[in-house]
């Protein structure tokens, strides 16, 4: 912490809210310069790359001066709030202390019970983050993720009858009222433009020609439509798609990616059926197993290459807020019937943004089933320290030459992106020959 001019003001400085992440958006403040507020009392609320995060007071007395918005991106170690001290109440030791350093880092971590917890970054001189029940805001008890929801939703959560143990809201009842109620009486609704990540509140100062440019709000909570529409205007990235930058253009510059491609027969499935994505997985398990050399890390500095026994792969997802990786766990261990449970677990984790952050890390190999949209073939980017990539493109039809004429076969079109500098090229094509072989048996 550091003094600011007067012996009694306290600024307070964002820590890290997560493993080393750089800056947060404010999803929003819980109070208002002028209050007054306890320590440890829930303060801000904020979104990371990761989750949203509720950071409490680090002090007892009167907030005096906030320096950032709703919406506003602040970077870890910046200013965020100024606080005079109340001399009566207790504080935290260093609370009193005079030296100018920033707060402590945090680790950003959320159980898979987060949907009934609030996450709190911990001031105390120590790396950790508390988890606690849900506490009321305005009359409303919600976690943080549940709050963002409802404020992309356009939804006002003193309107909702909660279902959660001791009256939480939670993400259900959001998404229950967003499908309920009319998307023109929401819209019209107080407090609803959107805080999270890629959304901007429009300034009241604004033109006539900004204001017309107010993000769209996505009514379907399960739809993946972009909720920053803004046309003729520069909208800064935040959040989720903020940190997917940042990746992507490191990646990009670590790696020397190579892709091979080629179509994987299906013809042979029952009843022109299957569920394509777990088939996929297995596939990728068993070329995992035959061609160690792809489910690795790379470390391109060491010039070393750690092989992995267990198959983890990381998925990615495509919502609103931006991609996401979460790593479904030890696939080479689960049927049919565990991977398909898994996979709709952690899609589900994503979709209500309950999913811990540590899980969306350690991946050995990952896959991009970008063909449920559009698109045949793909160059998709390795992310250091994996190996490879995965890409399964849009199943469609093709004519194949059978003995004593021509069938129409289903394919499903495959690439895959690999590090050549931890990978040979004879590895790649028969890790692909490998999962090619497996999505050509029946079952």
């Amino acid at each position: 912490m550091s003094d600011s001019s007067s012996a009694h003001i306290r600024t307070f400085r964002l820590p890290d809210l997560g493993e080393g992440l750089p800056d947060a958006t404010i999803v929003e403040w819980l109070i208002k310069p002028g209050d007054a507020i306890k320590l440890d009392a829930p303060m801000i609320s904020m979104e990371t790359a990761k989750a949203v995060v509720e950071v409490p007071s680090p002090y007892s007395g009167k907030l005096v001066k906030v320096y950032g918005g709703n919406g506003d991106v602040i970077a870890t170690g910046a200013p965020l709030a100024d606080f005079e001290i109340d001399a009566n109440a207790p504080q935290r030791a260093e609370a009193h202390d005079s030296g100018h350093h920033a707060a402590a880092p945090a680790k950003s971590t959320v159980s898979p019970a987060a949907a009934d917890h609030r996450t709190v970054a911990a001031d105390d001189g120590s790396d950790r983050v508390v988890s606690e029940a849900a506490v009321a805001v305005g009359g409303v008890k919600a976690v943080p993720a549940v709050r963002a929801l409802a404020k992309k939703l356009g939804v006002d959560l003193a309107t909702i009858a909660p279902t959660g143990a001791d009256g939480v809201v939670t993400m259900g009842d959001v998404k229950q009222a967003a499908a309920t109620t009319p998307a023109r009486a929401r819209a019209s609704a107080p407090a609803v433009a959107p805080a999270t990540a890629g959304a901007q509140s429009v300034p009241a100062r604004a033109s006539p020609a900004a204001a017309a440019s107010r993000p769209i709000l996505r009514t379907n909570p399960d739809s993946t439509v972009q909720t920053d529409l803004r046309y003729g205007e520069p909208v800064q990235l935040k959040g989720v798609r903020r940190n997917m930058a940042r990746v992507m253009a490191d990646a990009l510059s670590k790696v020397v990616p190579t892709t091979i491609s080629d179509d994987a027969d299906i013809h042979a499935w029952h009843n022109n059926g299957g569920d394509v994505s777990v088939r996929l997985l297995r596939a990728i398990t068993l070329a995992c197993k035959a061609v160690p050399a792809l489910n690795a890390w790379f470390d391109g500095e060491a010039l070393t290459r750690t092989l992995h026994a267990h198959v983890d792969v990381g998925i990615a997802v495509d919502t609103a807020d931006g991609l996401f990786v979460p790593a479904l766990r030890n696939v080479d261990v689960l049927d049919a019937k565990g991977i398909r449970n898994a996979l709709d677990d952690l899609l589900r984790q994503v979709r209500d943004r309950s999913i811990p952050p540590s899980e969306l890390t350690g991946y050995t190999i990952s896959l991009s089933n970008f063909g449920v949209f559009a698109g045949r073939y793909a160059t998709p980017i390795v992310v250091p320290p994996c190996v490879a990539i995965v890409a399964a493109g849009k199943l469609r039809h093709e004519v194949v030459p059978v003995m004593g004429g021509i069938e129409a076969h289903r394919v499903i079109p495959l690439s895959l992106t690999f590090d050549h500098r931890a990978a040979t090229g004879g590895e790649a094509a028969r890790f692909l020959k490998a999962m090619l072989e497996d999505l050509a048996l029946a079952q």
